[in-house]
């Protein structure tokens, strides 16, 4: 656990029981469970202040239990997914890069997206791509 930021009230716990995430920031703090779940700026005196933006994205039907159900409507030809491919690809491939990064510790991948490598550290992109025996190609 980090640190209780001294702006958390007596009693009130960081995060949730399973874990959580503590964002520091230059104006404030802000606390939530392991999965962004109740997000709450901390003291709470200023997430009562805070003034919610009007939802502009859409939702996923039944919350965060429908993800599967709104991927298989979109597949029947309905609406599509709110995590579609286009916005999920991307991120995921991001996201796995903090996992070669780790191998390569103070030093900055340059990634090339749409050739799928690293240009700037050859080595790295051993952690990128599979090297298959004979007969197994895809």
């Amino acid at each position: 656990m980090p640190p209780r930021p001294k702006e958390l009230e007596e009693g009130r716990q960081l995060g949730v029981w399973s874990g959580g995430i503590l964002f520091c920031g230059d104006e404030g703090e802000l606390t939530c469970g392991y999965r962004g779940q109740n997000p709450r700026i901390i003291p709470e005196k200023r997430m009562k202040e805070y003034k919610r933006p009007p939802k502009s994205l859409p939702r996923i039907p039944k919350g965060e239990g429908g993800h599967e159900e709104n991927w298989v409507i979109a597949c029947k030809g309905g609406p599509e997914p709110c995590a579609n491919f286009d916005y999920s690809g991307p991120l995921t491939e991001v996201v796995l890069l903090g996992n070669v990064a780790i191998h390569f510790p103070g030093k900055r991948l340059q990634w090339d997206g749409p050739g799928m490598k690293c240009i700037n550290l050859p080595e790295a992109n051993e952690y990128i791509h599979r090297k298959y025996r004979d007969g197994w190609m895809l």
